[in-house]
């Protein structure tokens, strides 16, 4: 272990150069998703919110798959390219959403409910994909909830807030898994709104994991990607982003030299700003080390990726 941290240090001002050495050895492509470090997001080969990561991976010629992003999303990554070496940066990359939502108590959850289409969102472990109707992303959700034949009940888990801002949307009423993310839904409302009043011209932008108070207050409410895509296309100058701030990278690059300011959301802490504790377990190191090693790599038991696979090809349809 000495002698790879030393290789590491003697690399520092190298790792871009290798990491790309790397990619043409191995044959592999990058995908992370925008709450990455600004680092990772510059050695990508391709940068996206869920729906987009998930696209990507399912037509990708590349014999390997660096996945910089958390556990669930490499694990779709595996279950659509079973025959692919898919690697991730660190394997505790996790999520609070998936971990509040293990499949044996979403089974006996979803047992009480006989006859409902169960929708999940991505964010959520292959075995609980596995026992789902569809899958559906921030991009998506509203789009294929109003596919599903209004005679039909519905669950959806395991973000209530995404399935609240949903019902809202789309009128349709859904028993709810009382899942949330542990980023989006400690955005405070007060400090918030302190926020706004030192920036009566900006624009408040949010990702719809967030709790309906906060998206009260939002004058665009969307994906990552769509964050990013209204962040660019809009004349105003000053956005408060709630959301990780990893996205800002992306934002503040598309929009150089436009003089737009992008402020980071707070949260009810004494932290200046929400970042995901999980996504930020991965570090340009570790994606070196894990293309050099060829490990961590994710693997999923084929039964459950069998069952997972058609929820997940539903939604690509669907979308």
């Amino acid at each position: 272990m000495v002698a790879v941290a030393r290789g590491i240090g003697a690399l520092e001002g190298d790792l871009f150069d290798e990491i790309a050495s790397l990619k043409k050895q191995l044959n592999a492509v990058v995908l992370a998703h925008y709450y990455q470090d600004p680092d990772i997001q510059d050695i990508a080969d391709f940068i996206g919110d869920s729906l987009q990561l998930a696209q990507e991976a399912a037509k990708t010629s590349a014999d390997v798959i660096v996945f910089c992003g958390v556990h669930f999303m490499a694990e779709t990554a595996k279950i659509l390219n079973p025959t692919k070496q898919v690697l991730v940066p660190d394997l505790k990359a996790g999520c609070s959403l998936a971990d509040g939502c293990p499949a044996p108590a979403f089974q006996r959850f979803k047992d009480k409910y006989p006859g409902h289409f169960v929708v999940s969102y991505v964010n959520c472990s292959a075995a609980v994909k596995a026992i789902s109707d569809v899958i559906v992303t921030s991009s998506n959700a509203k789009k294929i909830v109003a596919r599903i034949p209004a005679d039909r009940p519905i669950i959806f888990a395991p973000d209530q807030h995404l399935g609240r801002y949903v019902m809202k949307e789309t009128g349709r009423d859904m028993v709810l898994w009382p899942g949330s993310c542990q980023v989006h839904e400690l955005f405070s409302l007060k400090k918030l709104v302190q926020l706004e009043s030192r920036h009566p011209d900006a624009l408040v932008i949010a990702h719809p994991e967030c709790e309906a108070p906060v998206l009260e207050r939002a004058h665009h409410i969307g994906s990552t990607r769509s964050l990013l895509d209204f962040a660019v296309s809009s004349s105003a100058k000053t956005f408060i982003v709630a959301t990780e701030p990893g996205i800002m990278h992306q934002m503040e690059k598309k929009t150089e030299g436009s003089g737009k300011v992008f402020i980071a959301a707070p949260p009810d802490s004494a932290c200046a700003c929400n970042e995901c504790p999980h996504m930020k377990l991965n570090t340009l190191e570790k994606v070196y080390l894990a293309m050099r090693t060829r490990q961590p790599e994710i693997t999923v038991d084929p039964e459950i990726s069998k069952k997972a696979l058609v929820p997940i090809q539903r939604m690509l349809e669907w979308s």
